[in-house]
């Protein structure tokens, strides 16, 4: 400011040098009043630019004096100490709260990895089988019970549903209808078969996890459970009582049948050693065929209508197969059939007698399964030992063919009394087979292995 008024006085000087003696007292009251009015707006100009440049320190201070932070009373303080005290202040507060921001952020970070850890807890917990699919269908969460239903020891994660559930193809196609329509499956009852041929049954209940479009995309969420033994023990369980009640009603019934054959075998001898033409000796001859056919059938079914008491003991199971295949080889050798044994055949408490007719009609069936133009002619006798979530212990023996396999409606069916396929049979073999062997408290179940033929399962406690 002082040079610009030191600069005006010297153009002022210079101007009053250069003008005329004679016009230098006309024009200097001029000069002087245009000196008077340039220094004046000059000064106004200088002033403005002033405040200008101070204003932002003028809305500083004015913001420190409003803010709740007090100098201290016993030393008063210009405007640049306080401001600055101020600022100190703002600075120090600004820190605190970033410290308790990030505080808070850790503390928001920890919980949400607790969640994350708690829900995996759940997740891995629950005792159904549980996979989670997004919109395009790739399997997001897999617990531990849905890998062992799945069977498949590849890493779940990012897989397709076609590929993550081949072995249940209802399964997948379910998944699929739901990720395109939102539809709801509940409790529903689809098979699926492991790697090693095993068929199981299973439930199966698939849900939208985003049933709305507002929420965005659809996925899916897909609870499995296992119900083989469960459908398995309700069948036997139906079983019995069907074989007590028609035990109860035809014992009786087969007894007489039983007396009246009796004196038909009678009759059939009797005409055997009277003096006949050869039409009336093959007539004989095919009647007391008939009647010991009948009297066996009927023998049969009374052991089946009315069961003895067991009479248990340690029996070695690799023995009593052993033995059931040598009494079975004229029939396996006939018709071209190998009997393979292998596998853990251990000891159990049974009773030998029982268990061995329920072993050699099961044999005899599985060879006499097999068709004569069949090119593979094999039945396979595994054994294995299981122990169930409690802790029990069972020996588990496969008996599979090569033969056809069973109808799918029969299934349900073969155990059943007189229920058979043959064109000659009683059908009372399988049916006494599986009495035996729930009378040990066993299982024995039916079902088709994947590359063709029956495969009969027999669990009995050890």
């Amino acid at each position: 400011m002082l040079l610009g008024v030191g600069l005006l006085a010297t153009l002022f000087a210079v101007a009053l040098a250069l003008l005329k003696p004679e016009a230098q007292s006309s024009r200097a009251p001029v000069l002087l009043i245009t000196f008077i009015t340039i220094l004046v707006v000059s000064l106004l100009l200088i002033i403005l630019l002033l405040r200008w440049l101070l204003r932002p320190y003028r809305q500083l201070v004015g913001e420190a004096e409003r803010a709740p932070i007090a100098a201290p009373a016993n030393k008063p303080l210009d405007e640049g100490q306080f401001v600055l005290e101020t600022f100190k202040s703002v600075v120090a507060r600004l820190q605190t709260q970033q410290r308790e921001l990030e505080a808070l952020s850790a503390r928001a970070s920890e919980r949400a990895a607790s969640a994350e850890q708690f829900s995996e807890r759940i997740v891995a917990s629950v005792p159904s089988g549980l996979i989670a699919f997004d919109a395009s269908g790739l399997a997001t969460v897999v617990n531990s019970p849905a890998r062992a239903l799945i069977g498949d020891d590849a890493e779940p994660e990012g897989r397709s549903v076609r590929e993550l559930l081949r072995a249940a193809p209802d399964l997948a196609e379910m998944v699929e209808r739901c990720l395109q329509t939102g539809e709801v499956y509940r409790r529903e009852e689809v098979m699926a078969t492991s790697t090693a041929g095993h068929v199981r049954r299973l439930g199966a209940t698939v849900a939208p996890i985003n049933p709305t479009p507002e929420q965005g995309a659809r996925g899916a969420l897909c609870l499995v459970t296992d119900l083989t033994e469960v459908l398995q023990l309700r069948e036997q369980v139906a079983l019995k009582k069907n074989f007590e009640s028609l035990g109860e009603m035809s014992a009786g019934l087969a007894h007489e049948f039983k007396n009246a054959l009796a004196t038909l075998h009678g009759y059939a001898q009797l005409m055997q050693s009277l003096t006949l033409d050869e039409s009336g000796q093959a007539a004989s001859s095919a009647l007391l065929l008939e009647v010991r056919n009948l009297s066996e059938m009927v023998t049969a079914f009374l052991n089946f209508a009315r069961p003895q008491p067991l009479d248990l003991a340690d029996v070695s199971l690799r023995e009593l197969i052993d033995e059931c295949a040598l009494e079975l080889r004229a029939l396996y050798e006939e018709r071209g059939v190998e009997l393979i044994i292998e596998g853990d055949l251990s000891d159990i408490r049974a009773d030998e007698r029982m268990l061995r007719q329920a072993l050699l009609n099961l044999l005899r069936n599985a060879a006499e399964a097999i068709p004569d133009e069949s090119k593979q002619r094999r039945v396979r006798v595994s054994g294995a030992s299981q122990r169930d979530a409690t802790g029990k212990e069972w020996a588990v023996i496969e008996i599979q063919d090569t033969g056809e396999g069973i109808q799918s409606n029969n299934l349900q069916r073969i155990f059943i009394p007189f229920f058979t396929t043959k064109s000659k049979g009683h059908g009372v073999g399988l049916a006494l087979a599986h009495r035996v062997i729930i009378d040990h408290g066993g299982t024995l179940t039916a079902a088709n292995a994947p590359a063709g033929g029956a495969i009969f399962t027999i669990k009995l406690p050890k």
